[in-house]
């Protein structure tokens, strides 16, 4: 439930799983400056310099609040205009926030809402929830990641020091705090969600989701809200969760959601683990007090001093003092567990990593000397503490490193992962973006650690989630809403996944982390984004309002579930199937051993400079699997803007699958743009272990 909380430093939202919000029962919660220049965007070229910063463009935040005081991400530049007149909010004063004061052509819109977390507590929160004022630091993260202002010289104390810039730097901010120290409830979250569409805003970026199983989309208030939204012309870009690596982990599922995954940058914080005996293991670590130095000093494990786990007040002091102690993951948070060793007088500590994150271990700001090891590299060091009389070790600690090793993109272990849980036809999630170490900017109201212990307060700080992945993405869909202002929704999204990348900066398959083998497309979506190739992407696949209706009545929804989403249509009246949706990618699912087809239509729409474009297809089969295409040659003209066409996917009679899943893409190509849609084949279990 709480595993987003050490990775992005997050609170707890709670949801109101009711069909019209109701009653409270279920649990969400919040998921989160090299990248600019990761993504190629420059403000002389591409989509940057073609949407002029995204200046008519306001990106709703709805999070945590914003903390702007004394924040230059939030501050406006002399250039920057007026918000756009269609804008409709306002800044909201409350304790600790004079909204006349710090909001600005920048920062356009503060607003709270607490009433429905008031309804589950049964009594008035603190002063603190009746302001927009963010006193955890999530929201001022990801809100400044989106559209934050140029800042020279930003940086976590002497780490990733450089210029940070939000990914739309013109955009405009308005903030809907919906969460806050004592969580969020999912009314709130839904009231956010209605005051932003009446605002008007033009991108909603969303780093929350359902805590466990996807809930089903009549019964998540979330769901709900984003459908009100992208009927309105509002794009939702949304986290898919911190869930991974497991199956069918992923949240914000439903088709009109954008769902982002989370990759690494070229960037690495590395704190390496010298032992006596000369190995060396690289961890990871934004320590960023007085390092421990050369001289190695005593190494024991936690098992053997009182905690295996490093909690706090069980660590035997006579036994830790002066030593650097060897932690395992589970009970307490991360950047507890160097202080429980500070407090019992030792030197240092290593943090091993989860069995399940592979190579992944998770850099925190600790606040003793400590770097976090691969569980991998963890047993190495256990293996070496047993085997010596007296293990000796010391910490390195190399401050930031920019480099090709290891090749990046890479998938985060914790990105949660396909297939969809509730409409298995939707592929999800749709794409990856930089949720790795990303700096942004952060409140004064809370620890970088958020230990009660830890005093320092920074303007910056590096966290990790797909809460900091998603607003990447909002931001580069601010930049796309003011280039091609024309786009719906769902054509924007279908620009960014079918011009995604997939291929890693030393060529190979974007890695995975949990693996240390290639990524699926149930990881990475269609790709990682690839902003300026999005601007131009040749075809789009769109969807509005009656599509999703239309897709709703496919999973069977009952006219009363329909009506959640403000539809009285009645699905009697409707006919198709879930993996007809105009999606732009395929998920197939085989139910059954015998030879079977599945076939799903697609409709495209040219949005290429050439209105007479001819694009062919070239298909890359998954195994076990024949794809057919018709047509295979799609020929538009000024009048003729939209073509249709048919895939069969047909299970082989011949051959053999070892895998639950198997994957390929279609590909439609005009010789200048290529148009790239995954497919994604789901087995079944007795298919696979009959093969």
């Amino acid at each position: 439930m709480d595993l987003l909380r050490p990775l992005a430093l997050a609170a707890l939202c709670a949801l109101l799983a009711a069909v019209a919000a109701a009653a409270a029962t279920e649990s969400e919660e919040l998921h989160t400056t090299l990248t600019p220049s990761f993504l190629g965007l420059s403000p002389s070229s591409g989509l940057l310099k073609a949407s002029n910063g995204a200046t008519d463009v306001v990106i709703g935040v709805i999070d945590t609040g914003v903390y702007p005081e004394g924040r230059p991400s939030f501050a406006a530049d002399a250039s920057l205009p007026p918000p756009p007149s269609k804008f409709r909010g306002r800044c909201v004063s409350g304790p600790s926030f004079n909204g006349s004061a710090l909001c600005n052509n920048k920062l356009v819109g503060a607003k709270f809402f607490q009433r429905g977390q008031e309804a589950l507590r049964g009594r008035a929160l603190g002063a603190d929830s009746k302001s927009p004022l963010d006193t955890n630091g999530h929201g001022t993260h990801t809100s400044s990641t989106a559209g934050g202002s140029p800042v020279a010289g930003a940086g976590f104390f002497d780490y990733a020091r450089g210029k940070a810039v939000g990914m739309a730097p013109g955009a405009r901010i308005a903030v809907y705090k919906a969460c806050g120290e004592e969580g969020c409830a999912s009314s709130d979250i839904l009231a956010a969600f209605d005051e932003a569409i009446a605002d008007n805003v033009d991108v909603l970026s969303v780093s929350l989701g359902a805590v466990g199983t996807a809930p089903n989309f009549y019964s998540d208030n979330t769901a709900v809200g984003a459908f009100r939204a992208v009927s309105k012309g509002i794009v939702v870009s949304a986290s898919a969760g911190n869930s991974g690596p497991g199956d069918s982990t992923a949240c914000n599922i439903a088709p009109w959601f954008l769902t982002v995954g989370a990759s690494t940058l070229n960037r690495q914080f590395p704190g390496d683990v010298v032992l006596g005996n000369g190995e060396t293991f690289t961890g990871t670590t934004l320590y960023a007090g007085e390092p421990l130095g050369a001289n190695k000093i005593p190494l024991v494990y936690g098992g053997d001093v009182g905690s295996k786990v490093c909690e706090e007040g069980k660590l035997n002091a006579t036994k830790v003092a002066g030593k650097i102690v060897l932690c395992e993951s589970g009970v307490n948070a991360r950047a507890a567990k160097p202080l429980a060793v500070k407090l019992a007088g030792g030197a240092g500590a290593i943090l091993a990593s989860t069995k399940s994150f592979g190579e992944q271990s998770i850099t925190s700001p600790h606040v003793h000397p400590a770097t976090a090891v691969s569980f991998v590299d963890a047993e190495k060091i256990f293996k070496y503490i047993r085997a010596q009389t007296s293990p000796t070790a010391t910490i390195i600690f190399r401050g930031t490193v920019v480099g090709p090793t290891p090749p990046s993109p890479r998938m985060a272990a914790f990105s949660s992962r396909g297939p969809n849980f509730r409409a298995p036809e939707i592929f999800k999630p749709d794409v990856t973006a930089p949720g790795v170490d990303i700096l942004a900017a952060w409140t004064g109201a809370n620890s970088p650690t958020e230990l009660d212990s830890d005093t320092r307060r920074v303007k910056y700080n590096i966290i990790s989630g797909t809460s900091m992945s998603c607003p990447h993405v909002s931001g580069i869909a601010a930049l796309l809403r003011q280039a091609r202002p024309e786009w719906s929704p769902a054509a924007i999204k279908s620009a960014l996944m079918t011009t995604a990348y997939n291929a890693d900066s030393s060529g190979g398959v974007i890695g995975d982390m949990s693996t240390s083998d290639a990524s699926t497309p149930f990881a990475r979506g269609a790709g990682h984004i690839d902003p300026n190739r999005a601007v131009d992407p040749g075809l789009v696949y769109d969807a509005g309002t009656e599509d999703y209706i239309t897709f709703l009545c496919a999973l069977g929804y009952t006219a009363k579930q329909v009506a959640v989403f403000g539809s009285s249509i009645s699905c009697s009246k409707r006919a198709g199937s879930v993996g007809d949706h105009n999606y732009p990618a395929f998920s197939v699912v085989f139910t059954s051993n015998k030879v079977a087809a599945v076939t799903q239509r697609r409709v495209v729409r040219n949005v290429g400079s050439d209105t007479a474009a001819a694009y062919t297809a070239k298909v890359t089969a998954p195994d076990g699997v024949r794809v057919t295409v018709s047509p295979e040659t799609l020929r538009f003209s000024s009048t003729e803007k939209t073509q249709e066409y048919v895939v069969t996917f047909a299970q082989r009679t011949t051959g053999s699958v070892t895998e639950k899943y198997t994957f390929g893409s279609i590909e439609w190509s005009d010789g200048e743009h290529s148009v790239t849609s995954p497919i994604a084949i789901t087995w079944p279990t007795s298919k696979v272990a009959e093969m």
